[in-house]
């Protein structure tokens, strides 16, 4: 269904190509994973199967790329709609209408379909991906998470033979992402689909996989099935990592592998406490950073946050998760001023945030949006970093070594919207991070982020905490994180807070929210391969 033969793509300007010599062939029927790190080339490759590349990113594509026995070189991506949809990083570039159910639609009517074949695909895509409850609402509405569903359902409307999906999880909670990917693979079981799907985070997709294809950074690409190229790969999900330092044999992809052969190392660490993330003891009589009473917000008649009372303390790494809507965005806004609460009371070190003005704003907290590319303004890395240090008062060159360590080797000339989405979040990370706010507000921040990326943001955080002052809130669907960094878990439903308590005992009774490892080693508390490692390292 798709073949590379020979491809090799250059953009102006750079050192390396993107992709070089790059021979794959993906069946029909089949769901073929992409993984690398953050600007590895996936994109790039992703695009080049609708001739995005180089029709619409230039660049130099030599070799031959066909689908469905058409060459991309001379058929464009709008002579390609009909059998390649794809589904970009940023969901709302590609939306054209205000609302979920014409969105859906209008691919379909691009293509010239009869109105009750329209009508008939709406409703079963709807179905499909759980959105049936907000057909009629204006995409501007919704959460981040049901956006991104709406950019699925508006390609899987279409009915095409290739889908190609760029992070297609990265922003739902695990259950949605759950059901979205078990469309997909219905799909491709069911109806022959080909999909073509580049992901982070590997553990919510890896088992769902047919092939995997790895790109190491260099151009080249290796492709197998996927316990053969998780066998040797840097990058890994949690549950091939536990298989790998356990030496189990074949290497698990799922928590249901994991479990079948985890007996003998429940055994081992019986009786042992798993230290907590980086040490971090919180001090329940440190200084209050922020504090939040009976906080009501409404958009109009819906309650986005009803009544919550909620206090973060320096040291502690507090992560807000919850389902997509849960009101999570609305609480770390609250925190800035920029969502005008309803009733309650919000103090950043007993001031209000909604009576501080901008400059004096960033000297209490910092937040990094969903949609990070809004806080960038200048033509060049090198502006926005320069920039940054002199906004937050800070020794020239702060900014910029910041960014070095979360995402390291971009050139200073690159322009910002150039970046991927993963190298657009590290550099808003490092432009806020530059002020060392008391208080840093990170909304979705792993969206994009390959695994050493995260360890990074990891250490960079457990390093600013360790700051006397400083607190951290994470808005996150990524459990991993949460276990890998968060103090305490605070879980939201419909704008009320049902759980706020440790991590452990918060995420190792939720089903959804538990990471790999806890699921694995189940009902020991363990969260993550860094714990049972360092306990290994100590049993006799």
């Amino acid at each position: 269904m798709i073949r590379f033969e020979q491809v090799s793509v250059r953009y102006p300007g750079a050192e390396h190509p993107a992709l070089r010599a790059v021979d794959l062939t993906v069946p029909e029927g089949e769901l073929c994973l992409v993984i690398g790190r953050t600007g590895s080339g996936k994109s790039t490759l992703l695009r080049a199967v609708n001739g995005l590349v180089p029709h619409f990113t230039g660049g130099t594509l030599t070799g031959r790329v066909t689908v469905a026995g058409r060459d991309t070189a001379t058929h464009p991506p709008r002579e390609l709609a009909d059998v390649v949809g794809v589904v970009g990083q940023d969901p709302t570039a590609g939306f054209v209408t205000d609302v979920v159910e014409e969105e859906l639609a209008y691919g379909m009517e691009s293509l010239g379909l009869p109105g009750d074949v329209m009508r008939r695909r709406v409703e079963e895509t709807l179905d499909l991906l759980g959105l049936a409850e907000v057909r009629d609402r204006a995409l501007t509405t919704l959460s981040g998470g049901q956006r991104q569903r709406v950019a699925i359902g508006s390609v899987l409307t279409a009915h095409p033979a290739v889908l190609v999906l760029d992070e297609p999880t990265s922003a739902l909670d695990p259950p949605a992402a759950e059901e979205v990917l078990a469309a997909l693979q219905r799909l491709v079981h069911d109806l022959g689909l080909t999909v073509l799907l580049a992901e982070h985070r590997l553990e919510r997709v890896v088992q769902y996989a047919d092939r995997l294809v790895y790109l190491p950074g260099d151009g080249s690409l290796r492709a197998g099935a996927p316990t053969e190229v998780l066998a040797s790969s840097p990058l890994a999900p949690p549950v091939v990592e536990l298989g790998r330092i356990a030496r189990w044999t074949p290497l698990p992809l799922s928590v249901r592998d994991a479990r079948r052969q985890a007996g003998q190392l429940r055994t081992q660490l019986q009786g042992r406490t798993a230290e907590p993330p980086h040490g971090h003891r919180p001090d329940p009589h440190a200084p209050v950073v922020a504090e939040v009473e009976a906080l009501t917000v409404r958009f109009g008649p819906v309650p986005a946050l009803r009544a919550v009372d909620l206090t973060v303390r320096a040291g502690e790494v507090v992560a807000v998760m919850g389902r997509n809507g849960a009101g999570k965005s609305t609480l770390l806004g609250a925190l800035t001023g920029l969502v005008r609460r309803t009733e309650g009371r919000v103090r950043l070190a007993g001031q209000d945030p909604a009576t501080l003005t901008p400059r004096q704003l960033i000297r209490h907290v910092g937040l990094v949006p969903q949609q990070p590319a809004d806080l960038l303004w200048a033509d060049c890395l090198a502006g926005e970093c320069e920039a940054a240090d002199a906004d937050a008062g800070a020794a020239p060159g702060t900014c910029r070594a910041l960014l070095e360590r979360l995402v390291p080797g971009l050139d200073d000339e690159l322009h910002p919207r150039d970046l991927s989405e993963g190298q657009r979040l590290g550099l808003v990370l490092a432009v806020v991070l530059s002020a060392r706010p008391p208080l840093l507000l990170l909304d979705e921040p792993t969206r994009g982020l390959d695994y050493a990326a995260k360890t990074r943001l990891v250490e960079v955080l457990g390093e600013l905490i360790d700051e006397p002052g400083r607190a951290v809130m994470l808005a996150t669907h990524d459990v991993e994180l949460a276990a890998a960094i968060a103090t305490r878990t605070v879980m939201l439903a419909d704008g009320e807070v049902v759980v706020d308590g440790p991590t452990a005992e918060v995420v190792v009774g939720s089903p959804a929210f538990a990471p790999q490892v806890a699921k694995v080693l189940a009902p020991l508390p363990w969260l993550t391969v860094e714990q049972v490692t360092d306990a290994l390292q100590v049993l006799p």
